[in-house]
C-alpha cells in the first residue's frame, strides 16, 4: 500500500489556512440589475437544465406531440415576456389584428411584431426619459402599477420585457405611434449597460402603429452556445398557444406562416385523443371570460391553462375550481346511474384532461415565472368566480 503523502520523508502536513474575508467582502450591496445577473432564478426561473416530457408543436402533421425534452427554464421566460407582451396589447387596443414571430435559430434571434396601438413617442416629465426607452430599458417601470384598476392584462411588477432586455447581447425596440406623430428606434447591448440614443423619426397620418421588438439571448448566461433545437420547439409550440388563446380577430404569423388555428377549440383539437374517445370533449365558453373543455385521459390527470395568456403550466387554483366541479358532477351522475356504487374523486380525477382559457383580475401567481395561478376565487372577477 502507497504510503500517505503527508508521512514520507520532507513531506508535512500543514493545516489549510484561508484568508478572513473583509467585511466589504461579507457586506454587499448589490444594484436592481446586479441582483438579476447574480440570482436569476428569482427573476426568469432555473437557469439548470431541465429534462422533461413537454407538448411541442409539430408542424408536419399540424399536431400536438408530447416528447421528451432538454431545456433552461429562464431561456424560455425571457422569450415569454415578450409574446405575453403583444397579446397585453391586444386588450389594450381591440383593433390589433395581427402578431407577427420570426425564430431564427442560425442567427439566434426573436422579432416579436405587432400592429396594435404604438407605444406613445413622448418624454415623461418626471424622468425626463422617452416611454418607450423607460420601459424597455429601465427596471421596475410599468403601466400596470394602479392595483384599483382591475386589469386582465399579464404584466403587473415591473420586470418583464426589462428582464428580456437584461439577458440578452442585443435588444432592439422600434415603435410608431400616429398620435404622437413619431417612430422611435432604440438597442440595447450587453445585458442592458450599454445603450445608442434613441432615434425619432416623423410618423405621417397613412403610416400603421406597431411596436418590434426584436432581441438575441445571451446564450451563455444559460450555459448554451446557441439557440438548441429543444428550446427552438418549445418556443414554436409557445406561438402555436398565442394563436389559440387571443380573440379570433387577431392573426398569429410564425416565420412568416400564418397559423391556421384562430380559436381555443380549435387549438384544443392539437392535441390527441384516446380511443373510442376520438372527436368527442365537452366544452364551453362562459361569459367573455372563460373557456373549458374537458376530455377522457389515459396518461393520468393532464391540464393545459392559460391565465390572461400565461401558460399556467403547474394549474393552479383556477385549475383546481374547475377541475373539482366536473369531479363533482361526474360523481353525482355515476350515483344515479348506479345506486349504491361508491365513487370517490380519486377514481375520476386520473382520467381527466382539462383545458382551460381564463381572464382574471389582477392575478398573482406563485413566482416571477408565473406557472402556478395563487389567486383565490372570490378574487378572480368574473361571474364563475
Amino acid at each position: 500500500m502507497a504510503e500517505p503523502l503527508a508521512s514520507r520523508p520532507g513531506n508535512v502536513a500543514r493545516p489549510k489556512t484561508t484568508t478572513p474575508k473583509t467585511l466589504e467582502e461579507t457586506y454587499q450591496k448589490k444594484t436592481p440589475h446586479e441582483h438579476i445577473l447574480a440570482r436569476p432564478d428569482m427573476y426568469i426561473g432555473s437557469c439548470e437544465r431541465v429534462t422533461d416530457d413537454v407538448w411541442v408543436y409539430d408542424e408536419a402533421t399540424d399536431s400536438m406531440l408530447q416528447r421528451k425534452c432538454s431545456w433552461i427554464p429562464g431561456l424560455y421566460k425571457i422569450f415569454d415576456e415578450i409574446i405575453v407582451n403583444a397579446a397585453d396589447n391586444k386588450v389594450r387596443d381591440h383593433r390589433q389584428t395581427l402578431v407577427s414571430v420570426e425564430i431564427d435559430r442560425e442567427q439566434g434571434y426573436v422579432k416579436v411584431w405587432n400592429n396594435g396601438e404604438g407605444i406613445p413617442v413622448k418624454k415623461h416629465k418626471e424622468h425626463d426619459l422617452w416611454i418607450p426607452e423607460m420601459i424597455f430599458g429601465h427596471l421596475l417601470t410599468s403601466s400596470n402599477y394602479d392595483d384599483e384598476e382591475k386589469k386582465v392584462t399579464g404584466g403587473r411588477n415591473g420586470f418583464g420585457a426589462k428582464l428580456t432586455n437584461v439577458f440578452s447581447k442585443k435588444f432592439l425596440v422600434e415603435t410608431s405611434h400616429k398620435a404622437s406623430g413619431k417612430r422611435f428606434k432604440m438597442c440595447w447591448r450587453n445585458n442592458m449597460t450599454e445603450h445608442d440614443e434613441a432615434s425619432m423619426t416623423p410618423a405621417s397620418s397613412s403610416d400603421e402603429d406597431f411596436t418590434c421588438v426584436t432581441f438575441w439571448p445571451d446564450f451563455r448566461k444559460f450555459g448554451m452556445v446557441e439557440m438548441e433545437e429543444d428550446i427552438y420547439q418549445i418556443m414554436q409550440r409557445r406561438v402555436v398557444d398565442m394563436a389559440g388563446i387571443t380573440d379570433a380577430s387577431m392573426k398569429v404569423k410564425l416565420n412568416g406562416k400564418t397559423l391556421r388555428v384562430r380559436t381555443f377549440e380549435e387549438y384544443i383539437e392539437l392535441y390527441p385523443t384516446f380511443g373510442e374517445e376520438k372527436d368527442k370533449k365537452l366544452f364551453a365558453k362562459i361569459g367573455d371570460r372563460w373557456q373549458v373543455a374537458v376530455r377522457l385521459s389515459n396518461i393520468g390527470h393532464q391540464q393545459v391553462s392559460f391565465v390572461n395568456a400565461i401558460a399556467t403550466t403547474r394549474g393552479g387554483n383556477h385549475v383546481k375550481y374547475i377541475t373539482d366541479q366536473i369531479v363533482d358532477k361526474v360523481i353525482e351522475t355515476a350515483k344515479k346511474k348506479a345506486k349504491g356504487t361508491e365513487v370517490k374523486p380519486h377514481m375520476i380525477k386520473p382520467h381527466l384532461w382539462v383545458f382551460i382559457n381564463c381572464l382574471i383580475d389582477n392575478p398573482s401567481f406563485d413566482s416571477q415565472s408565473k406557472e402556478t395561478l395563487n389567486t383565490t376565487k372570490p378574487n378572480f372577477g368574473s361571474p364563475l368566480g
